[in-house]
């Protein structure tokens, strides 16, 4: 039975990463990973959707060119076999360098193969048993898939499986109006496909303000996208070559016949074959593991990391998880989950550039605050580009002068967010961004701006 110093369980953003910290420290590190080197956001994620996200930009733009001057000749065409292609070729270095590198690190072991927990501090794989005095799990997330009746009896796709598809669907059915069905549907329109969305929730991506929402879900029809909130999947079934999805709305039950179904309804952590209960590791009742605030288990030496652990659903959470991790162990600077400040983005276009608190969440705790707005239209930078959707609002601690959230929707948000983000982080008054000369023409240049014309939150 080889005997490790440490043994990662899966190749994510965190794993990696922190492999090769301990090998640096002198460390014997066993990885595993059961199928793709990367994790999520190389494969399936990050890295591929926002490469479909661009093509679907550069169409949208081409078919706009009159807008700027630009003649085109003839109708602007897509070719989804190139864009494939081009999305695989952006991928394939990512996937491939990791790969290459864990299995060129000395001091570093890479099996490949499923590992399950046969006991507190050993990992079976391919037959084999490890054991190590550390154990660190990074085994991501994958798409939930909701008991709808039917939905067993129909082909239909998923984040993951969306990456494979090299031609056009006719008209794709999505079934949830979050973050990941909304990039989809926004792209896959512009590569030219009748697009419906149909959403439980009485809005679209719950999770943020009505204003937000409502702002998404009028671009997003302005480009021909049919949106559908308050409405039940209650089944599905084949139509022919076609799939009806059957939906209750407002008491009323109809269908939706298209060609393609993606099923867009959430994420689960991958431990329902991990042998966790060998290990005697807690889980939530959604199959989280439980950790603390520095990603530790109820198990003393095992730790988990990335999505599985319910602290984070992004990229940037994962990778902020291996660098408490590995200061904690590594570097005795005691660092932990809630000292980071939410943040993310959702990549529709325009995009959405978020942190700290939302406004309703500020409302919530009764606190005296202070509110800006501004919309894109009133930016010149947006005019210039002639992307003027949107508007940007902070929101600020009356008696602190600290901001406490910001969103951003509108050109270059997802970049924008920081300028708000780095001075939460500082713990500065508001009015450090307030009087800082920012550079003409941008859109952070409008920030100390609306800084400067903060309101009572009534």
């Amino acid at each position: 039975m080889p005997n490790y110093d440490a043994i990662i369980i899966g190749t994510g953003q965190a794993g990696p990463a922190l492999a090769r910290r301990l090998v640096a420290a002198g460390s014997k590190v066993a990885i595993l990973e059961r199928k793709l080197f990367g994790g999520t956001c190389v494969n399936t994620g990050c890295t591929p959707t926002k490469t479909l996200i661009a093509s679907a930009y550069a169409a949208h733009i081409a078919r706009r060119a009159a807008d700027y001057g630009v003649t085109i000749a003839g109708a602007v065409k897509v070719d989804m076999k190139a864009v494939k292609a081009r999305k695989d070729a952006v991928v394939a270095p990512s996937h491939n360098g990791v790969e290459r590198s864990l299995k060129m690190l000395t001091g570093c072991t890479v099996y490949e193969g499923h590992g399950r927990f046969v006991a507190e501090k050993k990992v079976a794989v391919n037959g084999s048993e490890l054991a190590a005095d550390r154990i660190f799990i990074n085994v991501g997330a994958r798409a939930a898939i909701p008991p709808i009746p039917g939905l067993d009896r129909v082909p239909y796709l998923t984040n993951s499986s969306m990456m494979d598809i090299d031609f056009l669907p006719p008209h794709l059915i999505i079934l949830g109006g979050s973050y990941i069905g909304l990039e989809f549907a926004q792209a896959y329109r512009r590569f030219g496909s009748e697009v419906t969305v149909i959403e439980l929730g009485p809005r679209l991506i719950a999770r943020e303000d009505e204003d937000v929402s409502q702002a998404i879900a009028d671009f997003l029809k302005g480009e021909g996208i049919d949106v559908r909130v308050d409405s039940k999947v209650i089944g599905v079934e084949k139509e022919g070559n076609a799939i009806g999805v059957n939906v209750e709305s407002a008491g009323k039950i109809s269908q939706v016949v298209g060609t393609h179904v993606l099923v867009a309804i959430g994420r689960r952590p991958n431990t329902d074959d991990l042998g966790l209960d060998k290990a005697g590791i807690a889980t939530d009742a959604r199959g989280y593991i439980q950790v603390d605030d520095q990603l530790r288990t109820n198990v003393s030496d095992i730790w988990a990391m990335g999505d599985c652990n319910g602290r984070g659903a992004f990229t940037h959470t994962s990778w902020n998880d291996f660098e408490i991790v590995a200061a904690n162990l590594l570097d005795n600077d005691q660092r932990r989950v809630s000292d980071r400040i939410t943040a993310y983005a959702l990549y529709t276009d325009p995009p959405l550039g978020r942190a700290g608190m939302t406004e309703a969440e500020v409302r919530k705790t009764g606190k005296p605050a202070l509110i800006s707005t501004l919309a894109m239209e009133d930016i010149s930078r947006a005019n210039e580009k002639g992307e003027t959707k949107g508007f940007m609002k902070i929101l600020v601690d009356l008696d602190s002068k600290q901001i406490l959230g910001a969103s951003f929707l509108g050109l270059s948000g997802d970049e924008v967010i920081h300028c708000v983000l780095d001075i939460m982080y500082a713990k500065a008054p508001y009015t450090v961004m307030q009087r800082a000369m920012h550079i003409h023409p941008t859109v952070s240049e409008f920030i100390p701006t609306m800084l400067g014309d903060l309101k009572p939150l009534q």
